[in-house]
């Protein structure tokens, strides 16, 4: 089947967004948000800022489509670990402590956890977070819940709360220079996740 001219430019304008998120995680992701400017971004991806303006309407808008693409990622993992198991307990654990570990990658900490919050507010930040690891969480608690594992009652507060917990303790990681602080950190969510257990 032959390529139409407008197949092809759509082809185009598909690939200099690709570049362009490419290469806007790169940057935000080295030197951080505030540090990196359009003329940089540009000049990386090989593209006017013109082009840039056609994709994107600012800084931001860029910034936040890499944001969404690295949550998604880090929700594919933890999904993926979270399936490799059989067991819905050995699910939800692996799971949240997958999530600590993604949050542990210098990239994914300047991105989401330092620069997301900042950049998009905290109010954009937590619906972006809800879209991508928090519904898996929800999924997971209803299930256990349903097959008896934890006791009955309301999903969302408890989402809200684990999640919390989550994004704080890879906050505190993001900080922290120490590599045994992610076992202390998962140490005490797994004390957390066991008293919802019940015996």
């Amino acid at each position: 089947m032959a390529v139409t001219p407008q197949g092809s430019r759509i082809e185009q304008r598909e690939q200099t967004r690709r570049t362009l998120v490419r290469e806007g995680r790169r940057l935000f992701a080295s030197h951080g948000y505030a540090a990196v400017g359009l003329s940089q971004i540009v000049a990386a991806a090989g593209v006017t800022k013109g082009a840039l303006y056609h994709h994107f309407g600012s800084k931001a808008d860029l910034f936040r489509a890499v944001l969404e693409q690295v949550q998604g990622e880090v929700a594919r993992t933890v999904a993926t670990t979270a399936e490799a198991r059989d067991d819905p307990w050995e699910q939800l654990t692996a799971g949240c402590r997958a999530f600590l570990a993604a949050g542990t990658d210098p990239d994914i900490q300047q991105i989401m956890l330092i620069d997301g919050p900042a950049v998009l507010g905290w109010s954009e930040w937590r619906a972006l977070d809800e879209a991508a690891s928090a519904r898996h969480l929800a999924e997971a608690l209803t299930g256990l819940i349903e097959a008896g594992v934890i006791e009955r009652q309301p999903v969302a507060p408890l989402t809200h709360l684990l999640s919390g917990a989550m994004n704080e303790a890879a906050l505190w990681l993001a900080g922290s220079g120490d590599e045994g602080d992610l076992d202390d950190a998962w140490a005490a969510l797994s004390r957390i996740l066991e008293g919802l257990r019940l015996s």
